[in-house]
């Protein structure tokens, strides 16, 4: 079964995100989805011809990662925006992220300082699975620094192609157009 990539074009017109930035931005996951379904057909294809053992064969696998990760974290990130609406405080989210965090302010200053560190990557809000505790994590690239067994909760793609159209170098200004346009029914569907 091979995967589709998934219609985000009603994010178009999202204020503080350009139409350029959000075109482009489609057309880059639509890589990652074209690029998951070529090497998962190339690691069958090796499978079937028994050249399970070669480099080529690791390396793919390898490259696996990457491409299934950018896919999958794409659709997490463009699946939680196009909100209009704050969180409910009050809500389920609201209450975890206050317990966990001490406040929910505490929380969001927390997902910002992880979110302007050096680097390219991904903030990401997780539950763990099994203690339910909410972390926020850095993540560089699409496959480094996972924490097993959690569950992304909210997703922010601080690679530079996320904002530097729009906001060239100035992070914490896309950080902030990102924060308007949350949604947070999305985000609170995803905790357990």
């Amino acid at each position: 079964m091979a995967y589709a990539a998934n219609d985000y074009s009603g994010l178009i017109g999202m204020k503080g995100f350009s139409d350029t930035i959000l075109n482009n931005h489609f057309t880059l996951y639509q890589g990652y989805v074209t690029n998951t379904n070529k090497l998962m057909d190339t690691l069958a294809a090796m499978l079937k011809d028994g050249r399970v053992g070669t480099p080529e064969y690791a390396e793919l696998k390898r490259r696996m990662g990457f491409e299934f990760n950018g896919m999958r974290l794409h659709e997490y990130y463009f699946g939680n925006l196009g909100g209009k609406a704050a969180l409910d405080k009050s809500g389920k989210l609201g209450k975890k992220l206050a317990e966990d965090f001490g406040s929910y302010e505490d929380w969001e200053k927390d997902f910002k300082g992880t979110g302007t560190m050096r680097g390219i990557g991904w903030t990401i809000l997780y539950q763990d699975n099994i203690a339910g505790k909410l972390f926020n994590q850095w993540i560089n690239e699409h496959e480094t620094g996972h924490p097993a067994g959690c569950a992304p909760i909210l997703v922010m793609d601080v690679f530079e192609h996320a904002f530097i159209t729009d906001y060239e170098l100035k992070r914490a200004a896309y950080i902030e157009a990102f924060f308007k346009n949350m949604n947070w029914g999305v985000a609170e569907s995803r905790l357990k």
